[in-house]
């Protein structure tokens, strides 16, 4: 670390300039070395990757390619090496990195690792069922991302949401059922999501209850009650009660035949499009409109935000119910292929929607970059543990719970929630 002194024009006056952080770049060159000894220079030079990007109902079929791994993961393991060389350069020069940059590193080195991992292998690839399952597998994630943002931004602190998920999913599955009706589930969903909201903003706001410990006392609450109805009720009469029929597959006309794009964007359930929906429309409502700004005035200065008139209570609890119906829309998502309700079916993706928000900095579309990172984890492991791979499913399986972690350590940059957040308001 090397601090840098700039004498200014008056007598005795200087500029000290803010120390180099130098952990980035060190990270960018390390992982590019390893990418570049384990996928480039350890890889037998007579092996090929295939790789399959087509569907039957493509406008053009694409046939299954392969490549050579050794010369493939030697280039991009190369192009990643570059990047990280030019992302110290710029560090060194007290430059910003630009956006992209990073962006691009972690894609070269993903794909290096799949063409190492599937080297030799009989099997081709499937990218485009890969990219599918980690869009429908991050939907969850996102729609609890979300929620948790109304929240915090607002001065609420989220730990419900994976209880909000699970309540979500448990309402849809039952409604569902009952009615044989899948868009009825979809719409009972946000109802539960949004009473486990109502519950968690009456403790914190009217009683000033810690919020943490009321959202892990919700956590526990609802998991105890679902596992509950599930031994008692669902199993004792599941073909009317837990068996929800699918929600419909909806291809987009013309857009769901384009190559790759279309059946991974344009090929999906109405959550899907919900999904999208709720992330446009957030990201210009949080930052472009009145309702945003007053939103993020509660969560940063709620004193100022009370004094030009603006109710910081009410507000809190108004965005505390729609960050839980919000919720509640990812625990539909969770069941939209028409699955059974089964105990903690959550397995813990409410945590996770909680540092893909932490990652993406309380921005909807930051959320929903981190959720699809973690969702491609999840679909690489499906997908590798059926075609077989050198690496344990078990160890791809712990890669969105070790991203957990690293978020809320706080290892992966500084980040700073709304400085309200967590406190109570009282005039």
């Amino acid at each position: 670390m090397s601090t840098q002194t700039t004498t200014l024009d008056a007598p005795g006056a200087q500029l000290v300039q803010q120390r180099i952080a130098w952990r980035t770049p060190v990270i960018y060159l390390v992982v590019g070395a390893l990418a570049f000894v384990f996928f480039g220079l350890l890889t037998s030079a007579d092996e090929v990757t295939r790789f399959t990007v087509s569907t039957s109902r493509d406008f053009v079929t694409i046939s299954p390619f392969a490549v050579p791994s050794k010369l493939v993961g030697l280039v991009l393991s190369v192009a990643a090496l570059g990047l990280a060389g030019w992302a110290t350069y710029l560090t060194r020069e007290r430059r910003k990195v630009p956006t992209w940059v990073p962006i691009t590193f972690g894609g070269l080195v993903l794909l290096a690792f799949l063409v190492w991992v599937m080297a030799g292998n009989g099997n081709a690839l499937p990218l485009t069922l890969l990219l599918t399952g980690a869009l429908v597998l991050s939907a969850p994630l996102v729609f609890g991302a979300l929620a948790g943002l109304l929240c915090e931004r607002s001065g609420i602190i989220n730990i419900a949401i994976e209880g909000q998920l699970l309540a979500g999913a448990f309402l849809a599955v039952v409604v569902a059922s009952i009615t044989g009706n899948p868009y009825a589930g979809l719409v009972a969903a946000p109802v539960a999501g949004a009473l486990v909201g109502g519950v968690l903003v009456m403790f914190a706001v009217r009683y000033w209850v810690d919020q943490i410990i009321v959202g892990v006392v919700l956590n526990v609450l609802v998991i105890g009650v679902t596992n509950y109805l599930f031994s008692t009720v669902l199993t004792q009469n599941p073909q009317a009660l837990n068996n929800p029929p699918r929600l419909p597959t909806l291809p987009i006309p013309v857009l769901s035949q384009i190559p790759v794009i279309g059946p991974v964007l344009f090929n999906h359930s109405l959550v899907i499009y919900l999904m999208y929906a709720a992330v446009a429309v957030l990201q210009v409502m949080v930052f472009r409109s009145r309702w945003g700004l007053r939103m993020r005035s509660v969560g940063e200065h709620p004193k100022a935000a009370d004094t030009v008139g603006i109710k910081v209570n009410l507000t809190r609890v108004k965005n505390t119910v729609l960050g839980g119906a919000v919720a509640g829309l990812g625990g539909a998502a969770l069941v939209a292929a028409g699955l059974a309700f089964t105990k903690e079916l959550t397995s813990g993706k409410g945590y996770i929607a909680l540092a893909a928000m932490i990652l993406g900095r309380w921005s909807p579309k930051g959320a929903l970059a981190a959720a699809l990172l973690f969702g491609f984890a999840d679909s690489l492991r499906q997908v590798l543990g059926n075609l077989g791979s050198p690496v344990p499913s078990q160890f791809l399986s712990m890669l969105p719970y070790l991203a957990t972690i690293f978020a809320v350590a706080g290892l992966v940059g500084r980040v700073r929630p709304p400085a309200a957040e967590g406190k109570p308001y009282v005039k």
